[in-house]
């Protein structure tokens, strides 16, 4: 069940790895308080989690399986874009970019997510 699309040419599962490994990047580059060690564990918990629960809807035993996985990976997608707006850049101007990209990436996962469950139920 591994979406692929022929004009874009990627695939979900290499989409969302890659989202969780540039949050990863994205974060060793914040600076270092206490409310963005504390939101960056979160924001790299949930970036992850959006990967592996569509790996793991990929293998689901049955639709219900499916649409819940998928539904969980939108729901950790969600949560990603709220702890990325939360994490504090100190107004550098390169870190708010590449957060506001990340926020749109989180983004359109969801959107694609949404598609998927709706089509499957």
């Amino acid at each position: 069940m591994t979406e692929t699309s022929g004009a874009t040419g990627y695939d979900l599962e290499d989409r969302t790895f890659r989202f969780a490994q540039t949050v990863r990047a994205f974060v060793r580059c914040l600076p270092k308080s206490l409310q963005n060690i504390e939101d960056a564990r979160q924001l790299i918990r949930a970036s992850g989690s959006v990967g592996a629960n569509y790996i793991e809807a990929n293998e689901a035993l049955s639709k219900k399986d499916f649409v819940h996985r998928l539904r969980i990976a939108r729901k950790e997608a969600k949560e990603s874009q709220y702890w990325l707006r939360l994490v504090d850049t100190q107004d550098d101007e390169s870190l708010s970019e590449d957060r506001d990209g990340l926020v749109r990436e989180g983004r359109e996962l969801l959107l694609i997510f949404s598609a998927i469950i709706r089509s499957a139920s």
